[in-house]
This record gives structure tokens, C-alpha cells and sequence, in this order.
């Protein structure tokens, strides 16, 4: 008979959160630093209250902060294994990669850095995502001591504004107003249909539900979360496209396709939520949503800024070829 001894046991351990860390997804983190640990496991041990960050329950979606602590309960070998060898590893960044980030800059000061994200470029790695910006934060530091920080977050197809946090005190601050929503948001999309009234609010609850093409949002009355958005058409061409302006009031995930597809307009190249109706001959299919502008305090001043980012790529090409002209449509910051 074997005799279990005290140093074979798993143990709970209580790990600290660095700079490089501060502001991210506790969810992501816990995947990062547990690949071997299916999610559903993570999810039970957080809500059991086996996870805790700084001894109390976490959520997890709850932003990490540099200096906290993150208790973990006990692991089997298994999962305290280093991650698997078919986990991806992001690979170095290319020197045109870094070259066309730094191209893309809209803004840059001490506290932080705006830039246009192109359309097919993921913001954050998977297991089979190896590209991404996160790993190429080294070529947006300009100098300065740390790399930059995400601070908020665009969807793998869509393009526009991104925001970047040069130091950790900035990347609270900023965390902090995107929490307290003194953010506001424009995006420019291109849907297939004209709705049925030049301009309105969508109001539409909105539930996260597991698919074979991954989650996806749907319209929920019950059990759905609030999400409001305001959309007006800028223009359009016939009745087969509007160019509609779109100001999400709240932020949930896929918002703005799922209640362009609620108002019977998908977004053109949206597939996931417009089926075959998401999808215009002339026009490439791929996802026409663009970030146009982020108002907000400046971090450091608190003196209100807004970024704005001009159309690339498909976005261009096709807003070019309906004659949508983009530089004289701006609407004023709601």
C-alpha cells in the first residue's frame, strides 16, 4: 500500500499578477496560465469559489490588476503540466508587420496610442491563433519602457479605432472609463437592405449561446442582457445597401451584428448573423464594420478627445464603389 505523503499532494497556490497583466480578462488569464484545465472546469472551480482573487469571489470577466493575487485550488499533474507542444506559440513579429502597425498610428503621446486596426487582424491569441496583435505589441513601444497595454477590445474582421495604454497607470485609468461608459463609440457599416426608418434606436436584450460556429448572440427578452444601440443611414445605394452610422449605448459582445440583423439589415459580409441575406453581389464578403471614432478624457489631461479612423482595405474599396463619399459624412459626437 502506498502511503500519500504531504509533499505529493496537490496544492492550493496563490499566484501574483504582474505589469504585463494588469487589465486583462481573468478568463483569459486563467486559460493562458491553465491551457491543460478544460473551461468548463475553470468555470466550476469560479463558481464554487475556488478561484479568488485577493481572497474574495471572482467573476470572469473581471479585469485583473497588477499586484493582485489569484488563489488556485489544487491541480492534478496533468494540469500543472507545462502547456502541450501543439498549443500555439506566437511566433516573432515580422518586420512588415511591425512597419505596417506603426504606419497605422492615428495618435501617440506618453499615455497612450490610437490606431486603426485593419479588418483580419485578431486582437488577442488562441489555440489555433498565432497572429495577433498581442504579440506584436513590442513594435508599438516607440521607445519607452514597457509595451503597450489593450485596454479595450475589436473583433477579429472589424476595423477602426483601437486604443492602446502606454503604462499601467493609463491603463487603469482608461479601464476605468470605459467601465463608467464616459466613452463614446461610432462605427460605420455597411448592411444589406434599408431599414424602414431613416434613423431610431435599437433596443433589443441580448444572450450569449453556445453554436457549432462558436457563441453567438441572439435576441432574448428574457434572460438577455441590455443592449441599446442608435443607427442613422448616411446613404445608400438603391434599395440593396444603406451606409448606416451606429452608436452602441452599451457594449456587448457582437452588438452591433446582431441588432443590424434584429433591424432585417445584416451586415454585408455577415454570415454568422445574416445568413445568406448578409451577402451582395460586387461587394466581397467579408465583414463591412468599421470603428470610426472614440470620444473620451484624455487619461492624463482628462481634456475630451476624439479619434477618428479613415476606411481601409475592402472597407475603402467598397465604399469607394457604391460612391459613398466617406469625408463628408461625419455626424457630430452624440
Amino acid at each position: 500500500m502506498s502511503v500519500d505523503t504531504e509533499a505529493e499532494r496537490p496544492s492550493v497556490r496563490h499566484l501574483d499578477i504582474g505589469d504585463d497583466d494588469d487589465a486583462v480578462r481573468l478568463d483569459r488569464w486563467l486559460r493562458r496560465t491553465l491551457p491543460d484545465v478544460p473551461y468548463g472546469q475553470l468555470a466550476k472551480w469560479l463558481r464554487t469559489g475556488q478561484i479568488r482573487v485577493d481572497g474574495r469571489r471572482a467573476k470572469p470577466g473581471q479585469r485583473l490588476s497588477a499586484g493582485q493575487t489569484v488563489r488556485l485550488p489544487p491541480l492534478t499533474a496533468a494540469q500543472a503540466a507545462p502547456p502541450r507542444t501543439s498549443i500555439a506559440i506566437a511566433a516573432p513579429i515580422d518586420v512588415s508587420d511591425a512597419a505596417d502597425l506603426q504606419s497605422r498610428v492615428l495618435f501617440r503621446d506618453d499615455a497612450l496610442i490610437a490606431l486603426n486596426k485593419p479588418s483580419g487582424l485578431a486582437v488577442q491569441g488562441g489555440s489555433k491563433t498565432t497572429r495577433h496583435l498581442d504579440a506584436m505589441l513590442d513594435a508599438l513601444r516607440f521607445g519607452a519602457a514597457e509595451k503597450p497595454r489593450l485596454v479595450h477590445r475589436l473583433d477579429k474582421d472589424t476595423s477602426g479605432v483601437l486604443l492602446l495604454a502606454r503604462n499601467v497607470a493609463t491603463a487603469r485609468r482608461l479601464t476605468a472609463t470605459f467601465r463608467s461608459r464616459d466613452v463614446v463609440k461610432v462605427y460605420w457599416a455597411l448592411v444589406a437592405g434599408i431599414p424602414a426608418a431613416d434613423e431610431g434606436q435599437i433596443d433589443v436584450p441580448l444572450l450569449k449561446t453556445p453554436g457549432q460556429g462558436g457563441e453567438k448572440m441572439r435576441p432574448a427578452k428574457e434572460g438577455g442582457q441590455s443592449a441599446v444601440t442608435r443607427y442613422a443611414i448616411v446613404d445608400q445605394a438603391g434599395q440593396k445597401v444603406a451606409w448606416l452610422n451606429l452608436n452602441p449605448l452599451t457594449g456587448r459582445t457582437h452588438q452591433l451584428r446582431a441588432h443590424c440583423a434584429a433591424l432585417g439589415t445584416p451586415i454585408v459580409g455577415d454570415g454568422k448573423y445574416g445568413g445568406k441575406a448578409a451577402f451582395i453581389a460586387g461587394i466581397p464578403n467579408k465583414l463591412h464594420l468599421h470603428a470610426r471614432s472614440v470620444t473620451l478624457p484624455h487619461p492624463s489631461t482628462g481634456v475630451r478627445m476624439d479619434v477618428v479612423a479613415p476606411l481601409s482595405g475592402h472597407c475603402a474599396d467598397s465604399w469607394a464603389m457604391l460612391g459613398f463619399a466617406p469625408d463628408k459624412a461625419d455626424f457630430p459626437t452624440p
